[in-house]
């Protein structure tokens, strides 16, 4: 049989599915590691990039800091790290993931402030508010597309890339195609094409349902326009002070 064939028989076979080392398990252990990569990614980038955004300052180190991440080689990270006192398990897979998640969460939210019209700022100051009022009131209700961006951008990155935690035994779907490898390609084949798609499915799937809350969390006096976060973060900041 073809590799497609051999991938079709492994998933339609029940066991590789409840078995408690089989598909359901892999796939909220994936989905566990990549929320809580996400979640801390979050905590550490939006309040940063959310303050640097309200100052307006730091425009340059923004881009200089998410170059530099995405530049980390992930797998590094990944084997790195359970040498040091953080130690094996899913700690450490966690820490590696959540510096890959920073770079599109530091820049959308960084990007979401500096993006406010100054004069929808300079409304709000003649109203009397504060600069807390301002931010809470103003700034991050119309920054909400840009942060919903940034979150969609990192949790797909970061679902595709767990997969990588296989390689130092972290669980989640990589487990699947990696013991698949280990049986050889003439046995495992059918099992590593399975994996990969079901990796690819996850982060498809991922990709829509965020999508769609995305566009449900755009304000609706902006729906009517092309209001939409550029592609590429980092070409839009040259030229901060």
């Amino acid at each position: 049989m073809s590799g497609i064939d051999d991938a079709v028989v492994w998933l339609n076979d029940p066991l590789n599915w409840t078995n408690p080392d089989g598909i359901l398990a892999r796939t909220g252990e994936h989905l566990w590691i990549s929320a809580a990569a996400v979640a801390l990614g979050c905590a550490v980038a939006w309040p940063l990039g959310i303050w640097l955004g309200h100052a307006g300052r730091g425009g340059p180190a923004v881009v200089t800091v998410t170059n530099l991440s995405r530049a980390i080689p992930t797998v590094a990270l990944l084997t790195i790290f359970p040498l040091t006192a953080i130690g094996f398990g899913q700690p450490a897979i966690i820490l590696a993931l959540a510096l890959f998640a920073i770079p599109p969460l530091l820049a959308n939210a960084y990007l979401g402030l500096r993006e406010v019209d100054p004069e929808v700022r300079d409304a709000g100051r003649g109203m009397g508010l504060s600069g807390g009022q301002l931010l809470r009131k103003v700034e991050l209700p119309l920054a909400v597309p840009y942060l919903a961006n940034g979150f969609r951008i990192a949790a797909v990155q970061v679902i595709a890339t767990a997969t990588l935690a296989a390689f130092v035994n972290g669980g989640g779907l990589g487990m699947i195609i990696s013991r698949g490898f280990g049986l050889g390609m003439n046995a495992g084949g059918g099992q590593v094409l399975a994996g990969g798609l079901l990796v690819a499915v996850l982060c498809l799937g991922m990709e829509g349902l965020l999508a769609l809350a995305e566009k449900a969390l755009l304000p609706r006096a902006l729906r009517r326009g092309a209001h939409r976060p550029p592609a590429s973060v980092a070409d839009a900041l040259p030229g901060e002070a």
